[in-house]
C-alpha cells in the first residue's frame, strides 16, 4: 500500500484577506543594488504610507514593471521588515531586464505573496542545513535573516553555496557577517575559480564532506538548478538524513500564482500553490526523474 504523502511544507501568509488575489499593489522602489553583471536587488515600499503585505521566508509575488509581464521573484529580504520587500532578480528576458533596469524612485507592481513557505517554525531546536545554487541562495536569504534574530531557538546552521565563478556569487558581504554567527558554517564553492581563486572548486554536493553535519537532528532547505537538487539529495540520503526532512523550492512556469492556468503544473501539483516549498517526499518521483518535471 503507497503510504500518503506529507503535508505541505507550510501554509500560505498572503495575500491578506479580504485582498483581491489577482489584483496588483503599486510600489515604489527604494533601494537598488548589483550583485552581479546580471543580477541585482532591488526593495519596493508602499506607496503613501500603504501598507505592505507580510510575507513568510520561501514565499514569492508576482512583479511587473508598467506594461511588462509578470514574472514570479521569491522575496529575499527579512521578513520582520515590514516596512520594504526584497527582490533579488538575474535579468534574463524581456521583462526581468526591464525591472531590473529601473532605479530608485521608479515603480513596480507587485501581488501576493503567494506559496508555501521553509518549514523555519518546524526546524526551532534543531540544526538547519542549508543548500543553495546560484541564485537559489535568494529564496534561503530570508531563512537566514529569521535564524539569525533568533539564533538562540535554533542549533547548528550550516550553510553549503555553489556559484559558477566568484564573481557570480551573491550577497558577498552578508556570507562573511554571517559566518561571525554562533554556531555557524558557511562554506563556498566554485565552478570555475581563476587563478585568483582560493576557495574550493566543485559542485556543491562536494562540500557535504567538509561540513560538520548531524544528520539525525537536521533539517535541511535546498534551491537551485533542479539538477543540483536531485544530486544533493542523494548525497544526503547516503549520509542517512531523513527525507522527510529535507525541504525543495521548485519554481518553474508560474503565471497566475494561484491555481488558475495550470502552466506550473507538476503531476498532481500547482507549484504556485501546493508549493513553491515541498516536502522532500512528496515530489520524490519529479525530482529523481521517474517522471517529467
Amino acid at each position: 500500500m503507497t503510504a500518503a504523502a506529507p503535508p505541505p511544507a507550510g501554509p500560505p501568509a498572503g495575500p491578506p484577506s479580504g485582498m483581491d488575489v489577482l489584483c496588483p499593489q503599486v510600489t515604489e522602489i527604494i533601494e537598488t543594488s548589483r550583485e552581479t553583471t546580471d543580477t541585482f536587488t532591488l526593495s519596493v515600499r508602499g506607496v503613501d504610507g500603504e501598507a505592505l503585505p507580510a510575507f513568510l521566508p520561501g514565499q514569492f509575488s508576482m512583479v511587473s514593471a508598467f506594461g511588462g509581464r509578470e514574472v514570479p521573484i521569491s522575496i529575499s529580504g527579512d521578513p520582520a521588515d515590514r516596512e520594504r520587500l526584497t527582490y533579488t532578480i538575474r535579468a534574463v528576458g524581456a521583462a526581468t531586464r526591464t525591472i531590473t533596469g529601473l532605479r530608485a524612485g521608479g515603480y513596480l507592481a507587485v501581488r501576493g505573496p503567494y506559496g508555501t513557505n521553509w518549514p523555519v517554525e518546524k526546524a526551532r531546536r534543531s540544526d538547519v542545513l542549508l543548500m543553495a545554487g546560484g541564485i537559489g541562495l535568494a529564496p534561503l536569504r530570508s531563512v537566514i535573516y529569521t535564524i539569525a534574530r533568533h539564533r538562540d531557538d535554533y542549533g547548528r546552521l550550516t550553510v553549503l553555496y555553489g556559484a559558477r565563478t566568484p564573481q557570480e556569487r551573491l550577497f558577498v558581504k552578508e556570507l562573511a557577517t554571517w559566518k561571525k554567527l554562533p554556531d555557524t558554517q558557511i562554506l563556498t564553492t566554485v565552478d570555475f575559480g581563476g587563478s585568483s581563486w582560493r576557495g574550493a572548486v566543485g559542485v556543491v554536493t562536494e562540500l557535504v564532506r567538509l561540513a560538520n553535519l548531524r544528520p539525525e537532528q537536521t533539517t535541511v532547505m535546498m534551491c537551485g538548478p533542479e539538477i543540483m537538487m536531485r544530486f544533493s539529495v542523494g548525497k544526503l540520503k547516503q549520509r542517512k538524513f531523513d527525507p522527510a526532512r529535507i525541504y525543495l523550492s521548485l519554481e518553474r512556469n508560474m503565471r497566475c500564482a494561484v491555481g488558475f492556468c495550470g502552466h506550473c503544473q507538476m503531476g498532481p501539483y500547482f507549484m504556485c500553490k501546493d508549493g513553491p516549498v515541498f516536502c522532500y517526499p512528496q515530489v520524490a518521483p519529479f525530482v529523481e526523474g521517474r517522471h517529467e518535471l
